[in-house]
């Protein structure tokens, strides 16, 4: 049984949803946007993965010459099915050992004490392997790696395919759209004119490098083995011709993980907080999306399909806002927030462990929830828009001091020292007209070639290599 099914709600309260009731949005109002993670984020997420990196190590200890144990391979598949096949009775058995006591053992208020004594009960107990649950093992050294398990998988099935899609979606408005011209501002003022093709492909070369980021960062996780002061000092002294180290660089090989040697108790976790600090990039280049969308809505450069049914405004039925790119940022902006504050606290520790830690990587997958509604509601607004070609070519049109650029150019090849201050003195700080340019070309002593060049230039077509750029995307 998958986890997600193991989460699903408890059913209604007073005749109420229960998300109505949760604390925080992730639970609550934007449950069903957030399920996909719960198989890596949850509490149950979290037990299973531990289940996995003691059940892995344990096999992997049985295939050492030294340690006087085997496993045949029906036994290994019986391990594994614990935590391939963990479901809700599994969560709720391990978090009642840990709270009440289960099966014989006390309460254990430990998590990862938990999770060895719930491995011994439903199967090593039978195969008289008990006392090879968690050997030498620290409880960091089963944390650090299902985190990273974990986090691995949320990265490949949730989060990269959200951000791959966006990319996508971006190419293809920069393909349809590659030589619809559009006006550019720097400073927020009318500047050479652009595509609007070629501006969404600068969005999907940034997300593009982006995700390569995210990617490498995520492929880059590392994981320690090395118990309580990170110097195997438990596992050499019960084996000490066993070369542990080479046994660990192999073992975390398995999970798809690189081996960081040398550590302390704890994982440094440099490797999340490059793997963070990737995430926030991306996020960043959707949030400049988000800002610039919602500014080409407000132009009216970009109209939005409505949604039958859907309110724009409580007062003003007229309205279609771009709630999507709205919503986006600030999740995007929460998610940035808590990445930033994930980063710098968990790469530090006093001393060799203290435990402060803990409690904040339990929050990593909120940060991953609001990247992910982030990458979604992006999406959303990205699917309901539509370049509005007349809006644009007509405040082109209205414009055309904004070729004073190619004029200037034009005139400076053909050895016009003055030629900026002249295209200045006609168009700085005034309202002017083509023809007020014509008239200028009139005035100046230029071959005839040179001034039908001047003559055809127009707003519109000042785009240089703009719809090649889009097309490239």
């Amino acid at each position: 049984m998958c986890i997600t099914t193991l989460l699903s709600a408890g059913g209604p309260r007073w005749g109420m949803p229960e998300e109505l009731y949760a604390v925080s949005p992730l639970d609550g109002r934007y449950a069903g946007r957030t399920e996909p993670l719960r198989e890596y984020a949850s509490e149950a997420a979290l037990m299973r993965a531990r289940v996995e990196v003691e059940v892995e190590y344990l096999i992997a200890l049985s295939e050492l010459a030294a340690t006087p144990f085997s496993l045949s391979e029906g036994e290994r598949e019986r391990l594994r099915s614990l935590y391939r096949e963990f479901d809700r009775e599994d969560a709720a058995f391990v978090k009642r050992i840990e709270t009440e006591g289960a099966a014989g053992y006390a309460a254990t208020n430990h998590d990862v004490k938990a999770v060895e004594y719930f491995i011994r009960e439903r199967a090593t107990d039978a195969l008289g392997v008990s006392n090879w649950v968690h050997f030498a093992l620290t409880s960091e050294d089963a944390n650090n790696l299902a985190y990273r398990l974990l986090v691995k998988e949320a990265m490949e099935e949730v989060l990269l395919p959200a951000l791959r899609a966006r990319r996508d979606e971006l190419v293809e408005l920069a393909h349809e759209h590659a030589d619809v011209p559009m006006l550019a501002r720097t400073h927020g003022q009318p500047a050479t004119p652009t595509t609007f093709g070629k501006e969404m492909a600068v969005f999907a070369g940034r997300l593009g490098r982006s995700l390569g980021r995210v990617k490498d960062a995520k492929n880059g996780l590392q994981g320690k083995l090395a118990g309580a002061s990170g110097t195997y000092a438990a596992h050499v002294a019960a084996y000490p011709d066993v070369d542990w180290r080479a046994f660990a660089e192999d073992f975390l090989d398995t999970l798809g993980l690189e081996r960081v040697e040398p550590t302390t108790q704890v994982n440094p976790c440099d490797d999340l907080q490059t793997l963070f600090d990737a995430l926030r990039n991306a996020n960043n280049v959707l949030l400049d999306l988000n800002r610039d969308m919602w500014r080409y809505v407000s132009d009216r450069y970009l109209g939005q399909e409505a949604t039958e049914g859907e309110t724009g405004s409580s007062t003003m039925p007229h309205k279609i806002n771009p709630i999507d790119f709205e919503n986006s940022e600030g999740n995007l902006s929460k998610a940035n927030s808590d990445l930033v504050f994930l980063g710098d606290y968990v790469t530090s520790s006093r001393l060799q462990r203290d435990l402060s830690d803990s409690t904040v990587k339990r929050n990593i997958g909120a940060a991953f929830a609001y990247c992910f509604i982030g990458y979604n509601k992006c999406g959303a607004g990205l699917s309901k828009v539509v370049p509005n070609e007349d809006v644009m070519r007509e405040e082109l049109a209205e414009t055309p001091e904004i070729i004073g650029e190619a004029v200037q150019t034009i005139l400076r090849r053909e050895g016009h020292a003055d030629a900026y201050e002249r295209v200045k003195e006609l168009t700085r700080g005034r309202r002017v007209t083509i023809e007020d340019f014509h008239d200028l070309f009139a005035e100046l002593d230029v071959p005839d070639s040179v001034r039908e060049e001047l003559m055809g230039l127009t707003p519109e077509t000042y785009v240089g290599v703009g719809a090649a750029l889009a097309e490239d995307a």
